[in-house]
């Protein structure tokens, strides 16, 4: 909490498994009165999703923000008029994530601070933020009902992740008991031992079951539980307070910038409809952005090669690339012949009890490079120089009979 600069008499605190965390605030929330959900996301979070699912289980209107294409800019008009009712009722959730994970595009305070200003309550969303950079939020100015932040290779040994989900003190009279969360995993850290102290009894991390009385877990009683004086290690936020927030700061715009730059200038040597070899959706060049770049590989026909094979390619190739789907994107009538390029998916929405059946919505599957605040150069110039050999038409069919003469008789995608 003090590296959040959190303060105890403000917020409580509850570890979470890596894909609780929603759930479990959503399970607990009081759709049946508060009827609204309204969510920000330019990408499929698996998530949210079950939030959602969870949420529309209870009676809640599901809503969300659209996006322009292809800058996926948040439309904020649309957006605006979902925020602010004349009606005066009780609004319901607003998730705000500060940070795209797949396309980097950032989001500003101001649509939390209109929200408040509604009658909204506030989860903040945190986990696309690295280290160092969750001790700048604008806590002390906005203090969202509910923040939700993750913590990735924060230790020196196993678990490797987990969540933190923090509920303004204020606010824990809106929740609810649940007996939905009894199968809701919540994370107990403890202090890594060494293999000859091991013994049934401590173990790095222990997933448990429990009521809402169970997650009020203190650190303090979690330290207790070890032998003698332990200490957790924060070897990562230790490594990421040594570099200090500028210097990390400015190599990861540095870096995403340089990639951004390097992607657009490729070029395939014969085109057959002029289409270049990397689409890039959000923003490009631009000094205030996240870490992350969305992008499709199109190949010498103009053809979009499926992001799964790209990302298996990549993986074979020692470079950790991810795929995710770009959707709620609004087309204006003059990219209407770009519609070629979205995907049409089932949404998963609606819900037996109102007998509404699952619409079509459209997307796209993309590519996503993340950039960590580990990542140095030679990383950034590896995947370009990867992503670069598609400007070979014959680079895919070679790795796939490269795969069979391993005798591997499935190219897994």
């Amino acid at each position: 909490m003090a590296f959040m600069n959190i303060s105890e008499d403000d917020y409580n605190m509850v570890f979470t498994a890596i894909s609780s965390s929603f759930k479990l605030l959503a399970d607990s929330y009081p759709f049946e009165s508060h009827r609204n959900l309204l969510t920000l996301y330019d990408y499929e979070n698996e998530a949210v999703k079950v939030m959602i699912e969870s949420s529309k289980k209870k009676g809640a209107q599901v809503r969300t923000a659209e996006f322009s294409w292809p800058t996926l800019r948040i439309q904020s008009g649309k957006l605006q008029k979902k925020i602010v009712s004349k009606k005066k009722r009780k609004r319901g959730l607003f998730v705000f994530p500060l940070q795209s994970r797949l396309t980097g595009a950032r989001y500003s305070y101001f649509w939390m601070s209109m929200a408040q200003e509604n009658g909204w309550h506030v989860l903040l969303d945190a986990t696309a933020l690295g280290p160092k950079y969750m001790e700048t939020l604008g806590l002390s100015l906005f203090k969202p009902d509910f923040l939700i932040c993750s913590f990735f290779k924060v230790f020196g040994e196993n678990p490797s992740g987990f969540r933190c989900l923090f509920v303004k003190k204020s606010s824990t009279s809106v929740l609810n008991d649940t007996t939905t969360a009894s199968s809701i995993g919540i994370v107990r850290l403890v202090p890594a031992i060494k293999p000859s102290q091991h013994s049934e009894e401590s173990s790095i991390a222990d997933i448990a079951t429990g009521s809402k009385a169970n997650l009020e877990l203190s650190l303090a009683d979690i330290l207790r539980a070890a032998s003698g004086n332990p200490e957790l290690e924060y070897r990562g936020l230790d490594h990421a307070d040594s570099l200090g927030l500028i210097l990390m700061s400015a190599r990861a715009r540095f870096l995403v910038n340089w990639l951004v730059n390097a992607l657009m200038s490729l070029q395939h040597p014969h085109s057959e409809n002029g289409q270049p070899p990397i689409s890039i959706y959000g923003p490009k060049i631009k000094f205030d952005r996240g870490p992350a770049v969305a992008f499709n590989v199109f190949d010498w026909k103009g053809e979009k090669i499926d992001p799964a094979l790209v990302q298996k390619l990549a993986d074979r190739n020692n470079i950790s690339l991810s795929y995710g789907f770009l959707h709620n994107i609004w087309l204006p009538d003059k990219h209407e012949e770009e519609s070629w390029t979205l995907d049409k998916r089932k949404s998963g929405g609606g819900s037996i009890l109102n007998e509404k059946r699952d619409k079509p919505h459209s997307g796209i599957s993309v590519v996503t490079a993340a950039l960590g605040f580990l990542t140095n150069f030679e990383d950034v110039y590896r995947l370009w120089a990867f992503v670069s050999r598609f400007l070979d038409a014959d680079f895919v069919e070679k790795e796939r009979w490269r795969y069979k003469a391993l005798d591997q008789k499935i190219v897994e995608v």
